[in-house]
């Protein structure tokens, strides 16, 4: 099978999701890797030693910023001429949208956050999550080609082999007078990536539950609520930067203005497949479970011994989260020697 994949990535930096995708176009043939940007042979260079046996580079500087009407034309030019059997893109932002805008060009269609996937005859059967992560789901696309983007994590990344190389084919950006601009970047408060990470640790509403912290004086009854769970994502963070893992958060936690909603796990957050999921304070509305089901092990710590998220933790610890996150952090800070 002819697979292409789209490596995604900011500014040369690839997302390790784009190397699961080569992986995953590897167990089904030759895998073409397409790689946009502006000075980035180097991205193409790594896309080999991932398991790419082609680079299709188009190195421009029309191509700098990320902009989907510039990409979508650049790639939907080289799939109407090459003819790809398969279109894979990691389930990010990026992706999901250069997928569709892809899709429609190509008058085909496209199967979104895919966990797991099997080839026969040619055609391409993937499994997904509906309903909320409720249930799974096997589809197929009738036509070519199959366009389909891989949920992060999902599928393993292939090892690295330093010094690989293949063939590599340098194409020409779409011309176009297209009608966005990247003004500039803003940078995001510095942290482990939530999409990428082996292990999250979230908070919830009950964060903010700490009867023995006394608000500064001045605080009317919200900002007083705000500031407590401040002080309970405090723990939170603390446990995360000894574990080296991601902090995330609840959407009754984002909306509440406990944390910035980049942190928030979810349907309409972000979903996420960690090794270890580490809910603290969290109750486990069916919104946020959509987001975090697939974790590998998940952990939940709620002084409710009835909240939803025991159901489908494989730890669980009835107690009060102001007291064990500490004694979590110092645990294993004692285990890993920190």
């Amino acid at each position: 099978m002819n697979t292409w994949v789209y490596v995604d990535h900011f500014k040369g930096t690839a997302l390790p999701a784009s190397w699961e995708a080569i992986g995953v176009g590897k167990t089904l043939g030759t895998v073409k890797a397409l790689v946009f940007g502006s000075g980035v042979e180097a991205l193409a260079k790594t896309a080999f030693e991932y398991g790419a046996d082609e680079v299709l580079l188009a190195d421009d500087a029309a191509l700098a910023d990320y902009r989907a009407e510039a990409f979508a034309a650049t790639l939907g030019k080289l799939a109407a001429d090459g003819a790809p059997d398969l279109l894979l893109f990691p389930t990010t932002t990026r992706g999901r949208e250069l997928a569709g805008m892809t899709a429609i060009d190509l008058k085909t269609g496209v199967m979104v956050d895919v966990i797991a996937l099997e080839a026969a005859d040619g055609k391409i059967t993937v499994t997904r999550p509906i309903y909320a992560g409720k249930l799974l789901t096997k589809e197929t696309c009738s036509s070519k080609p199959q366009i389909i983007t891989l949920r992060g994590r999902a599928f393993p990344k292939p090892a690295q082999q330093a010094g690989k190389s293949g063939t590599l084919t340098k194409v020409s950006a779409a011309a176009g007078d297209f009608l966005t601009k990247v003004e500039g970047y803003t940078t995001a408060e510095g942290g482990v990536s939530l999409t990428d990470a082996g292990v999250i640790v979230s908070g919830g509403r009950g964060v903010s539950n700490n009867p023995a912290l006394t608000p500064p004086a001045g605080l009317d009854e919200k900002q007083a609520e705000v500031w407590r769970a401040q002080q309970g994502f405090a723990l939170v963070k603390d446990l995360a930067a000894v574990l080296g893992a991601a902090v995330g958060a609840s959407r009754a936690a984002v909306d509440a203005g406990y944390i910035p909603y980049p942190n928030q796990v979810g349907q309409t957050g972000k979903v996420v497949s960690p090794d270890v999921y580490i809910a603290c304070g969290i109750s486990g509305a069916i919104q946020h479970l959509a987001g975090m089901r697939t974790s590998k092990v998940i952990v939940a710590i709620n002084k409710d011994a009835e909240a939803p998220i025991f159901k489908l933790a494989r730890y669980g610890v009835v107690g009060d989260l102001f007291q064990i996150l500490p004694a979590l952090s110092a645990a294993f800070k004692k285990k890993l020697g920190k």
